[in-house]
């Protein structure tokens, strides 16, 4: 099964959608670290709903969504980028016990909020924040729709540590072209009867037909999505002088070099002593590209 994204609409209203499916992006996440398996189902939702939001606000850009909690896990974040690639990451709170096998979405994050952030290539960053008022990663982030965008939005996001998929209904505020009053209740309706073992091992075509086969629905050409991280030694360049001089000097009095690493995909960065006097006297100057 490929891993990709599938927009459709029904036509003649004024109701759209969004189907997505990954496995090889999932291993890659889940393969670089060792989460209990709650915390790997929760980060194949969070990864199934990243690709859905990208595609839905046509961002071209980044999209991360951040969930900041106070429950067994301190933070969970993907993140998804224009070329279809996707990242994530989980850390378990500080002093916490790792997660149980059967731990819920509340266990997992308790009290906290959602942030999700649009960082397109031109124009201004903007970001969305939502308490996490929900059971459920999906209930909160149509919370977000709610009360950010705005717009009617249904999720049923789904996970088993093998594949992750996902579903997104949107009803837009243009009415002008809806000659059926009744497609957003009834669509919605149909996908509540979805099954997460069908969302997760049929093709993307047979769960549209198997929920919609009564209704005139348009399919769009699926889109490619994989596994990608946006670290660069750049990147990681940028973050090191956020430290100043002072505490990087420390570190080189004490250590001798600075080494350091992505927490998403564990590429390392190596930085002498010469390099970091060259990064503080030049910051604007570009990183050499090795590491």
């Amino acid at each position: 099964m490929s891993d990709q994204i599938q927009r459709f609409l029904f036509d003649q209203t004024n109701v759209r959608g969004e189907i997505v499916t990954l496995s090889n992006a999932y291993h890659e996440v889940l393969d670089r670290h060792a989460y209990p398996p709650a915390v790997n189902q929760l980060l194949g939702e969070l990864l199934a709903a990243v690709a859905l939001l990208t595609d839905t606000v046509k961002l071209d850009g980044t999209l991360s969504i951040e969930v900041r909690g106070q429950g067994e896990l301190s933070l969970l974040m993907a993140e998804s980028n224009p070329g279809g690639e996707l990242r994530a990451i989980a850390r378990i709170a500080d002093g916490g016990a790792l997660p149980s096998e059967h731990a819920s979405f509340r266990d997992l994050v308790g009290d906290g909020q959602i942030v999700i952030t649009l960082d397109p290539r031109g124009g201004n960053r903007y970001q969305g924040v939502v308490a996490l008022d929900h059971d459920t990663l999906s209930g909160c982030l149509e919370a977000y729709f709610s009360q950010s965008e705005q717009l009617p939005t249904r999720l049923w996001l789904a996970a088993d540590g093998e594949r992750a998929g996902g579903l997104l209904l949107q009803r837009l505020p243009d009415a002008s072209q809806n000659q059926d009053v009744d497609a957003w209740e009834r669509s919605v309706h149909l996908a509540d009867t979805i099954k997460s073992e069908e969302l997760l091992g049929l093709e993307q075509r047979e769960v549209l037909y198997r929920l919609y086969h009564e209704e005139t629905v348009r399919v769009f050409e699926p889109k490619a999505l994989r596994f990608g991280c946006t670290c660069s030694r750049e990147r990681m360049s940028s973050g090191l002088l956020t430290l100043g001089g002072v505490e990087l000097r420390d570190i080189l009095r004490e250590q001798g070099e600075i080494n350091t690493q992505c927490h998403f995909c564990h590429t390392k960065y190596h930085y002498t002593a010469a390099d970091i006097e060259s990064l503080l006297d030049n910051p604007d100057a570009p990183s050499p590209t090795i590491h």
